[in-house]
């Protein structure tokens, strides 16, 4: 994907601190000895940001086995975040990022189109950060559907 400025793989990944649905702080430096995978979408019960965050869902108990945490992060508000996890009964925290500090940090942050209108917006994209802190991969074309899967044979490849 150009034009976006990704961290660079191998390199300690961009720290953050921010709010889950609750309102309890998350640290990605707390989750050190852990694999974590990042993922990024546009907006809380939109249907492709759905389909993501149930696949995701329905799966964790295979993320706990690669010691693996899930961590969904967009730009809406904890009230918002905590309708999402209700409304779909999510098992995972989703990070609130609404001056979108974080998606910059990360590169995700940039111009879109949609329907011929261009915006500023979060491009959907995962990153899988290892035990050490440091990033390990990027995924730049994310598959709704399949995200889960994809994102456990790269945890599996580790």
């Amino acid at each position: 994907m150009s034009g976006l400025n990704l961290p660079e793989i191998g390199k300690v990944a961009p720290k953050f601190k921010t709010v889950n649905q609750n309102g309890d702080t998350v640290k990605l430096m707390d989750l050190r000895g852990q694999k974590v995978v990042l993922y990024f979408y546009p907006k809380a019960m939109t249907p492709g940001c759905t389909v993501q965050a149930c696949g995701i869902r329905d799966t964790k108990a295979e993320f706990k086995k690669l010691n693996a945490v899930v961590l969904g992060i967009s730009p809406d508000a904890p009230a918002r975040l905590q309708k999402f996890i209700d409304k779909e009964d999510l098992n995972f925290d989703l990070l609130s990022d609404e001056d979108h500090s974080i998606a910059d940090q990360y590169g995700v942050w940039a111009l879109k189109k949609f329907m011929g209108k261009e915006f500023e917006g979060i491009h959907r994209l995962t990153f899988i950060i290892d035990e050490d802190g440091k990033l390990a991969h990027i995924i730049e074309k994310v598959k709704t559907k399949t995200h889960h899967d994809d994102v456990i044979e790269i945890l599996k490849s580790m």
